[in-house]
């Protein structure tokens, strides 16, 4: 109707008379179709309803687009179409085909979608995507979809007792008002633990939030959310894998061309072409691990990186139960707090290594009695590449297989060798000083070889991180491949590795790093991170960008330091000591500084931010390996993973209650027109661990024991 011209339009008195006899004629039609369309009219009550609805002066005028469907457009005065509100909201139907559970990368993509023109989404609809101006993403490991169903107890004293169910015939629309951020549902894993098989598809379905039916703890979300979506994290079922949901929504998988697509590539690792890349020289001391890194990757902490008699009370029993103590024979290299802030205020002009010793290195090892790595073979090369130190070192204990295909190990170069491992211990401590840098690939198994821990570590596995995230590693012989053009470990397989060779490839990979800089070899070749696409998006409000310009900005908001690895992509990061900080740091990144010091005025147009608090109570956050420890000395123990046991619903009642406030606040601080998106990630990482290591522990046992001696 609106469509026709002004002089053809019906006068209401028409108006009535045509549908008067459309519905004298549809009574006399006994089809299908006017059935339905019988049904499809509005009854009388409802008619009125809607008259009552439009605003005074206007009226009413009823469209017709090819009898499909009937709606009402809502005109001014002199027959002109009202201004309708273009505020952006997030909706979902029943009508939305929902066939597999909504992943984390399903996230990232309705992110792209609304502030860096990506694909639109199918499992939800997004109206007026173009005016989102910003976008915040919470990641909050330890918040649970059980928390919500009562299968996991927050509150007894407030428990009532009954389930949330997904809502059946209900339309989740999601009505914003000016002064609200767009937001309308958060993300929390599929189940607990380990993913368990679904009996309906009713699981894909998201879970609309009732305040009468939450916990007490979680009852302000329904004020902020309306629906809970199940979330499946990345992984990989052949090798019983669970990705990193970092780095699932912070990579984005990049777009190829029909050329490129069609283009026949040789199979493995190629030379990157560097042509087009900007340097950005780097000090190596950029790259050194933190305390959160070395734990995450397996590493012993060295006694310098804790603070305070509680967390030196913690690593003291965890070392103890893991007979890493120096009664074991474990050393630590000669290193104090306040060598730690010394090392990294040097800066020299120029000199990428000011101030600092980096020592390059590889060891091999072998397989001595009781199914043990033992250490046969040290190396250390300098920054300069020169050997300072290269020795062949004879296990303790009789040696089962010397694994010659790898280490290049035999009984004769063996036999006549005397230096043992404390003997290399001693040299190490006299070689390694309070300012060295150790720089080694999966570096953590070379220091536990060696029975030793030193605070200053670049780990090449963790600099140059696998394209699908952690806890996936890519190999030193394709990274020297890809990135060096060298082929190295060539008697692999048959003569064994040379630890010399692998320790410059380790070292040159550094260098190339800090002439490159932080985001040289930082993802895959069909990867980027999410941070550099929206560098190539031009800002809100607009055109294409000119040479020189500025696209979307974002920001990193973590605990520790988030500089390292997406934070140094990351136009602006911000590291945290609480979730309290985080709130602040996120409204800081998102309304900017007030004098412009850091972030200027207008914030980022994208901040990624991370709380940990309720991780760290549930004993999700850095666990180690205490319960493998217990699973071999009592394989019919039920492992906690964590030396402290699991909390009491009062006390993780009351870390959810802070949680949630925490996340209402942020709500509660962000300007219109703002998308905010809640995950949680996997669920409790403990369970797969487990698992894992009694398949670890099955397969040494199958190669150790007999049969009747399984345990």
């Amino acid at each position: 109707l609106n469509k026709m011209p002004r002089s053809k339009k019906r006068k209401h008195s028409q108006l009535a008379q045509d549908e008067g006899a459309e519905q004298q004629d549809t009574t006399q039609d006994g089809s299908i179709g006017a059935t339905l369309a019988k049904l499809r009219t509005p009854a009388p009550s409802e008619s009125v309803q809607n008259s009552e609805n439009v605003p005074n002066g206007e009226s009413g005028k009823r469209k017709k687009d090819d009898g499909d469907e009937d709606e009402w457009t809502v005109v001014g005065k002199n027959g002109k179409k009202r201004k309708t509100n273009n505020y952006p909201t997030l909706s979902y139907t029943d009508l939305h085909k929902i066939n597999s559970i909504t992943r984390i990368d399903d996230l990232q993509r309705l992110v792209l979608y609304c502030i860096a023109n990506g694909p639109s989404p199918q499992w939800l609809a997004v109206r007026h995507h173009f005016g989102v101006k910003k976008a915040v993403v919470l990641f909050v490991p330890g918040l649970e979809r059980g928390m919500f169903n009562g299968s996991v107890a927050l509150d007894t004293a407030e428990s009532n007792g009954q389930d949330v169910e997904p809502s059946k015939g209900k339309t989740a629309s999601v009505e914003e008002t000016l002064d609200e951020p767009v937001s309308s549902s958060m993300a929390v894993p599929q189940t607990n633990g380990v993913s368990q098989h679904r009996a309906s598809p009713d699981d894909f379905v998201p879970v609309r939030l009732s305040a009468e039916d939450l916990p007490k703890p979680l009852k302000p979300l329904a004020e902020c959310f309306e629906h809970l979506w199940p979330v499946k994290a990345p992984g990989d079922n052949r090798f019983s894998k669970v990705f990193s949901p970092l780095h699932a929504m912070l990579n984005v998988n990049s777009s190829k061309s029909q050329d490129s697509k069609n283009e026949k590539k040789p199979k493995g690792a190629r030379p990157v072409n560097g042509q087009d890349w900007d340097n950005k020289r780097t000090k190596v001391t950029s790259y050194v691990l933190s305390k959160e890194d070395l734990q995450e990757n397996d590493f012993v902490v060295h006694p310098a990186w804790l603070f305070g008699e509680a967390q030196r009370e913690v690593e003291a029993k965890r070392r103890a139960a893991a007979k890493q103590t120096s009664e074991d024979g474990w050393v630590d290299s000669k290193t104090s707090h306040l060598d730690i802030e010394e090392i990294f205020a040097q800066e020299v002009a120029g000199d990428l290594t000011a101030g600092c010793q980096v020592l390059a290195m590889d060891c091999e090892m072998c397989t001595v009695e009781g199914g043990e790595p033992a250490l046969t073979r040290i190396s250390l090369v300098g920054w300069d590449g020169s050997v300072v130190l290269d020795s062949l070192v004879k296990p303790s204990k009789p040696i089962i297989d010397y694994l010659t295909r790898f280490s290049g190990m035999t009984a004769e170069l063996l036999n006549p060798i005397t230096t043992t491992l404390t003997d290399i211990q001693s040299q190490l401590l006299s070689i390694l000083t309070p300012t060295t840098i150790l720089i080694g690939h999966s570096l953590n198994s070379d220091l536990e070889a060696l029975k030793l821990t030193h605070p200053f570590i670049i780990d090449t596995s963790v600099l140059y991180p696998h394209p699908r995230g952690p806890p996936l590693k890519s190999s030193l012989k394709w990274l020297a491949q890809k990135y060096l053009s060298r082929e190295i470990q060539k008697g692999h397989g048959t003569l064994g590795h040379d630890s010399v060779e692998d320790s410059r490839a380790c070292l040159d990979l550094v260098k190339q790093k800090c002439e490159k800089g932080p985001e040289w070899g930082s993802s895959g070749s069909n990867s980027e991170t999410i941070f550099k696409r929206l560098a190539r998006t031009p800002p809100f409000g607009k055109g294409a960008l000119g040479e020189g310009e500025q696209g979307k900005r974002g920001a990193i908001v973590d605990h520790g330091a988030p500089e390292k690895n997406f934070g140094q992509m990351a136009t602006f990061s911000l590291g945290c000591e609480s979730d309290a900080d985080v709130v602040a740091n996120v409204r800081r990144a998102v309304l900017g500084d007030a004098d412009g010091a850091v972030i200027p005025g207008g914030g980022v147009d994208f901040t990624w931010a991370r709380m940990r608090e309720l991780e760290t109570l549930r004993g999700w956050r850095n666990f180690h390996r205490y319960d493998i420890i217990q699973m071999e000395e009592n394989p019919g123990a039920q492992p906690t993973t964590t030396i402290d046991s699991e909390p009491s619903p009062a006390a993780l009642s009351s870390q959810v209650s802070a949680t949630i406030a925490h996340i209402k606040e942020i709500h509660a601080s962000l300007p219109p027109c703002t998308l905010l998106i809640v995950y949680s990630g996997t669920g409790d990482p403990r369970a797969l661990a487990r698992l894992q290591q009694m398949q670890r522990t099955f397969k040494h046992e199958y190669k150790t024991k007999k049969w009747d001696e399984l345990s």
